[in-house]
Formats: structure tokens, C-alpha cells, sequence
């Protein structure tokens, strides 16, 4: 792999403007592939072959109007002093419906007073607009006509607000001003570490077109799967994160190789055979990681997991092949000579001291045990929040105060209570006709009726055929609530009695069937990542304690960054400093979501940093000395990589959409963990309280076990061999028949 990244590397910057234009063509085909074809994503979160799955797809097989249209709910509150009813706020909110009636794909219109739902002390009502299409194809249009259309009321000191089963807030695809800032951050890391601002720039493009190219293709692939806009956002999200950090890899090694006397294509060429190595390797751990999600087995969490994949996939493709092309352009404007502010200021070395230290290295290895034992049990405390987690889907009760919808879920529940937005439905169907009499059907309404956290439960309703019956139950707590949870399962639990199969679908429904799916599988999950790193690392680094240090280490960070993630958005702290407007159940998704794709980072930062170790303990056998030159080489490049992750996740923190927030704030108190608090602090400490015994390694497993050339040693020893470290020879490496 490393001579055939060698040999792309001295292709790809003796032929830049060929390499560029063909990726540039390649994104207009994209581009107008797209634009012919439109796009088609698909929110269905549904899992096949669960409970509520089961009853949706009979409500609209067996029920008249199962099929449901889409729906918009429009709330109003009567201003103070003021009632509903009165005649100028009925006439104010006629004009509002009206406008909206001329909406042709609008099929009906109920007010508030037609459908007698105006709360007790008449202050809030709502009015039901139908669509002559499912939710999720009403246009954009008819979207802005209903808000448009909200001044009307809103002018007249009547609050006015939205729900329904057609969504007006959209999951943000990326490019809001977090995700700027972020990437600004990133710019100001990489201008700090290449002292140049030009050169800071290159890894964000290269990281963009990478994003680039992948976005196109997973908006062209929603013309032949079911893939959901979230996709398209942590595609986003990981895609810019990773994309840096390779170009960032490739453009550091090109600078030392500079620096060493190497020509600029001699420089591309080794970087991309060596750093170049490191990047494939780390991308496809990622990339694993994200495929890995198939053992949840739930189609959308699959589909995501691919569509990011591919992201990842065409970012390694671009470190490797585009930045070798634009150093080709631009490799002499860089001056390896330039001191390096960031990398100066985490690997100065003590005069006093031996130059191959610095002082968090000295220190490490001097307290080990304290350095060990502080870390620990700081992320077993972060992480004990974790043990009361509760996963839940996203509601419109946890977007911001200033969202029409949010505005609307708060006057549904003050007037109707919590419980309207989490309406069961449950049909019945009898074991036998005598199952079905009058009397069954009355008893088993009044049995829900008096179950606990129960507000109201209509009579069982007959399908046309007179073989199945349709409740609505309405909860007294919300649809993440844990009383809400209990109640769909008492619900359940009711078929127990023998005359009647009860199915309950529903939000609440669908989301503990998802909850209980992922829960079931993220063992399988866990011990699935464990073991593939442990192998992994065990091959890479010819050790047994090394790897079991390492995915040790993930457990320890996977647990306080979902721990840490339950204190702020679960349990409602600092929610202010972070921007939430409320407490929330744990999106259902983001546990596995975190363990995928921080496994994934977290053995970049494992090999990048222990990789170093290990060379330096194979030329010396001193422990010690390894642990030094990981941390003073290596270490500043983790810290680099580490911010840049940080700066771009954070970035999302400020997203108003709740469930990117989320993944935001995981994803970045994640990689403040794991290379942090982990890999730069737990990991050389151990390794120090182990010393040589770290790297012992059975002979006979060293023998049927393959050896992985992570770093291109390959190449570099082929050079030595050759005329040694530097480029100064006469003839130019790069002619030479080393490869």
C-alpha cells in the first residue's frame, strides 16, 4: 500500500492541473446529474416487523382514511382579557383560514369553533387544515402560504402557533453560522501550526471538496434508497472533521520532508507513501466503524451509516489523491524553515532537560500513577449518568422558544396538557366473534380508562368490516416521559388476557420499539468495535497490553461522553451555556451513533500517537524513551488533529435544530475525552507503569499474524538504504528504481 500511495502521490504532483480539473469535472457530472433528477429523502423511522410497525401498516390497510393526509394544526390563544369566541377574534381568525383555503392542494378546513375544541376558560383552540397528500409531500409552497398567512392573527394580539403532522422546521442540512465558526476555529488551529495563513487554507478546501463530493453523492443516491436528511448532516459534520485532519497529515509530513532537504515532488511522494499509509488506515477504521451500524438492523440507521461512509470514503480519496496535486501547485510557496507556533509551543523542550522531552511528557512520566488514577475516575464520574439514560425521539417541544411549532406544542399543552401530543392509538382485534360483543369492547375501554397515567380513552370504534376496533388513548405526560413508556407497555401487556390482541403505535410507541431495538443490539454493537480494535491494534503494534490499554481506554471515554450528554440535555444543567432550550430524552440514535464514529477517532489518535512509541522502543528497547518521543512528535500532532475536531463539532452546538445540537455536544465533548483525557494523559501513563512488559508479544503469535506497514517504513528504509535521510543526494530520489 505504501509504494502504491508513493507512486499516486509522485503522479498526482507531476500532473496537478490534470488531478484538479478531473475532480472538478467530476462534481459538475454530479452536479447535473442532481439537477435533472431532483432529490427524494425519506423520514420514515420506522422498523420493520415491530409492534407499532404492525399497527400502522393495518390502520391504513383496514381503517377508512388509515392512510392519513397530512395535517397541520393551527393554535391559537385569545389575548389577555379576551376570549376565543369573541366576535372579533372569530373574525379575525376567518380571514386566516380562508387565505389558507385557497391553497389548492388544501382539501378542508375545520376552525377551532366547528370542531368544539376550545379549552374551559375558551383561550386556546385549534383549527385542522388538510392536505390532498401524505405529510411528507406537501410542498414547500403550501408550507408558506400557512405561515405567511400567521401575521393575519398574530397582528391582532392573538398568539398563534403550529403542530401537525407536516413539518415546517426542516433538519438543517449544514452551513449555519455554528458550523462557520467552527471551521473558523479550525482555520485559526491550522494557521497556528503551518505559521501560514495561506497554507492553513488548503486542508479546509481539501476537506470541502471531499464533503463536497460525497453530499452529491448521497443526494443522488436518494433517487435509488431510502436515505433521511440527518444523513446529510453528520455526513456534514464527521466529513469536514475528518477531511482536515487527513489533509492536515499529509501536509505536515510534506513539511518535514522539506525541512530534511527533500525536493517538492520528493517531499509530495514520501508524504503521500507514509502519512498518505496512516490516513487510509485511520479513514477505513472510521469507515468500519460506520458500516458496523448494519448490526442494529434498522434501515434508516443503515442507510446513515453508508451515507457517511461515503463521505469518509471520498475524504481519504481527496488527501490522497487532490492534496498531492495541489502541493504540486503550490509546494515551493511553503518555507519548512518558518517556526511552527503551535507545535513549537506543545513540544518545547527544556533546556535544562534532555532535549527528546518536553514537560508534559516529564510529568507524566514522573507521576504516572497519579496521571492514571485521576483520569480514571474523572470519566467514571462524568460517565455515571449514563446508568439512568432515556432515549426518545425529537418532538417539537424541544426546538427553540422562537419556532412557530414550538410556540404551538406549548399552547397545545398548557390548554389540553402534556399528554395531547402523545396520543395513542390502539386497535384491538378479538380472538372470536364472541370476543368482539358490546360488553368485551365497553370493559376493555373502561379497564385503559382507569389504568394509572391514563387521561382519556375513546370507546373501541369498528373498522367496516367489524373485525377490528380503534382506541385513542390520550396520556397525562408526554410522549418521552417515562409514565408514558410504562403505559404503552401495560397497554400491551393487556393481551395477556386472551380475548383481544391490542397493537399500539404511535410517537411514544414507535419510539420505544426503536429504543428497545437499539438498546438490544448496542451489546452486540460494543463488543463487535471492542474486538475489531483490539485485533486490530494487537496487529499494528505487536503487543497484547498496548491494545487492551487502548480499547480500555474507548470504554472509559464512550461512557463519559454519553454520561456527560445525559447531565446537560437529559437532566437539565447548563442547558444556557449550550443553547438548549430544555431539557430532553436522549435522541434514540446517538448512543450507537457516538460509539461508531468515536471508535473510529479514537484509534486514529491511538495509532498516531503509540505508532511513534513503538518505533522509538523497536531502535532503543527503552520504555521510557518511547513514551517521550510519542508525546513530544506525535503528541502535538494529536492535540493539532484533537482541537480541529472539537472546533467543527462545537460548531453544530449552535444549530436550532435539537437533534444536530445533540450531536454536536457528544461528538465534541467526545474527542475532548478520548485525545485529551485519554490518549494524552491515561494512555503514556499507563504505558509508563507497565514499561517494557507493554510491549511484550508471543512469538508465535507474532508469527501467523500479519505485519502492517501504518507509517510507510517501507519507503523511508528503501531511502536510507539509498543515501540516507536527507534528499541531497546526487541523483533524484524520485528517479531511482526504488518501487
Amino acid at each position: 500500500m505504501a509504494k502504491m500511495l508513493f507512486k499516486l502521490g509522485r503522479f498526482a504532483g507531476t500532473n496537478s492541473k490534470k488531478v484538479i480539473v478531473a475532480f472538478i469535472l467530476l462534481m459538475a457530472v454530479l452536479g447535473g446529474l442532481i439537477f435533472s433528477m431532483g432529490t427524494a429523502f425519506q423520514e420514515d423511522v420506522s422498523i420493520p416487523g415491530t409492534e407499532s410497525e404492525k399497527a400502522m401498516k393495518i390502520l391504513a390497510e383496514k381503517f377508512t382514511g388509515g392512510e392519513q393526509d397530512g395535517q397541520v394544526k393551527i393554535v391559537f390563544k385569545a389575548p389577555d382579557n379576551e376570549t376565543l369566541d369573541s366576535a372579533d377574534n372569530k373574525t379575525v381568525i376567518s380571514e386566516l383560514l380562508t387565505k389558507i383555503q385557497g391553497d389548492g392542494a388544501v382539501t378542508s378546513v375545520a376552525s377551532p369553533y366547528e370542531l368544539a375544541n376550545i379549552n374551559p376558560d375558551k383561550q386556546i383552540g385549534y383549527a385542522v387544515v388538510t392536505y390532498n397528500s401524505p405529510a411528507d409531500n406537501v410542498s414547500q409552497e403550501s408550507k408558506d402560504a400557512v405561515e405567511d398567512s400567521l401575521a393575519i392573527t398574530r397582528n391582532q394580539g392573538i398568539e398563534t402557533g403550529l403542530s401537525g403532522t407536516v413539518k415546517f422546521e426542516q433538519t438543517e442540512a449544514g452551513g449555519g453560522p455554528g458550523e462557520i465558526m467552527g471551521v473558523i476555529l479550525a482555520y485559526v488551529i491550522l494557521a497556528l501550526t503551518f505559521a501560514s495563513l495561506l497554507v492553513a487554507g488548503m486542508p479546509i478546501l481539501m476537506a470541502l471538496i471531499g464533503v463536497g463530493i460525497g453530499v452529491l453523492l448521497i443526494l443522488l443516491g436518494t433517487n435509488f434508497f431510502d436515505i433521511s436528511s440527518i444523513s446529510l448532516t453528520l455526513a456534514g459534520m464527521l466529513g469536514i472533521a475528518v477531511g482536515i485532519d487527513y489533509s492536515l497529515f499529509i501536509f505536515s509530513r510534506f513539511k518535514q520532508q522539506l525541512k530534511k532537504g527533500y525536493s517538492v515532488q520528493e517531499s509530495i511522494a514520501i508524504a503521500n507513501g507514509t502519512a498518505g499509509n496512516a490516513v487510509i488506515f485511520a479513514g477505513l477504521t472510521v469507515i468500519i466503524a460506520l458500516l458496523g451500524l448494519m448490526v442494529v438492523d434498522i434501515p434508516f440507521m443503515t442507510t446513515m451509516g453508508v451515507a457517511t461512509a461515503v463521505v469518509v470514503l471520498m475524504s481519504i480519496i481527496v488527501a490522497v489523491v487532490v492534496v498531492p496535486a495541489v502541493l504540486g501547485l503550490m509546494g515551493h510557496r511553503i518555507r519548512p524553515e518558518k517556526s511552527n507556533r503551535l507545535i513549537a509551543m506543545l513540544t518545547r523542550a527544556n533546556k535544562k532537560k534532555a532535549s527528546d522531552t518536553n514537560a508534559w511528557s516529564r510529568f507524566v512520566t514522573k507521576k504516572p500513577l497519579i496521571v492514571a488514577v485521576v483520569g480514571i475516575a474523572l470519566l467514571a464520574v462524568i460517565a455515571t449518568p449514563f446508568f439512568h439514560l432515556n432515549l426518545g425521539l425529537p418532538d417539537d417541544g424541544n426546538k427553540q422558544y422562537e419556532t412557530s411549532e414550538r410556540q404551538g406544542f406549548d399552547l397545545l399543552s398548557d390548554a389540553y396538557g402534556a399528554g395531547f401530543h402523545s396520543t395513542l392509538v390502539v386497535i384491538a382485534e378479538p380472538v372470536n366473534q364472541e370476543a368482539a360483543s358490546a360488553d368485551n369492547l365497553k370493559a376493555l375501554s373502561e379497564t385503559i380508562n382507569g389504568l394509572d397515567h391514563v387521561k382519556s380513552a375513546t370507546p373501541a370504534m369498528p373498522n367496516q368490516t367489524n373485525d377490528l376496533f380503534l382506541m385513542s388513548v390520550t396520556p397525562e405526560d408526554g410522549p418521552n416521559a417515562p409514565e408514558t413508556k410504562d403505559l404503552v407497555n401495560e397497554i400491551r401487556a393487556l393481551s395477556d388476557s386472551g380475548n383481544m390482541e391490542l397493537l399500539v403505535t404511535g410517537a411514544t410507541a414507535v419510539n420505544i420499539d426503536i429504543s428497545d431495538q437499539i438498546m438490544s443490539a448496542m451489546p452486540t454493537f460494543a463488543i463487535l468495535i471492542v474486538a475489531f480494535a483490539f485485533v486490530l491494534m494487537m496487529v499494528v503494534f505487536r503487543s497484547i497490553l498496548v491494545p487492551l490499554k487502548a480499547v480500555l481506554g474507548f470504554v472509559l471515554s464512550i461512557g463519559a461522553t454519553l454520561g456527560f450528554t445525559v447531565f446537560i440535555v437529559q437532566d437539565g444543567n447548563f442547558l444556557d451555556v449550550f443553547g438548549f432550550p430544555g431539557s430532553s430524552a436522549i435522541l434514540f440514535l446517538l448512543p450507537v451513533l457516538c460509539i461508531g464514529i468515536l471508535f473510529g477517532l479514537s484509534m486514529d489518535y491511538e495509532v498516531f500517537l503509540v505508532s511513534r512509541m513503538r518505533e522509538e522502543f523497536a531502535h532503543t528497547g527503552d520504555a521510557k524513551k518511547a513514551i517521550h518521543a510519542g508525546l513530544k512528535e506525535n503528541g502535538a500532532v494529536v492535540t493539532a488533529a484533537g482541537l480541529i475536531m472539537i472546533s467543527v463539532f462545537s460548531g453544530f452546538i449552535f444549530s436550532h435544530d435539537p437533534t444536530i445540537k445533540q450531536m454536536g455536544l457528544a461528538l465534541a465533548v467526545g474527542v475532548l475525552f478520548d485525545a485529551f483525557v485519554v490518549r494524552l494523559a491515561i494512555v503514556p501513563a499507563v504505558m509508563t507503569l507497565l514499561g517494557k512488559s507493554a510491549w511484550y508479544f508471543p512469538k508465535w503469535l507474532d508469527r501467523i499474524l500479519p505485519n502492517f506497514d501504518i507509517e510507510g517504513e517501507t519507503i523511508m528504509k528503501e531511502y536510507s538504504k539509498q543515501g540516507g535521510e536527507t534528499g541531497s543526494l546526487g541523483t533524484p530520489m524520485l528517479n531511482r528504481k526504488i518501487l
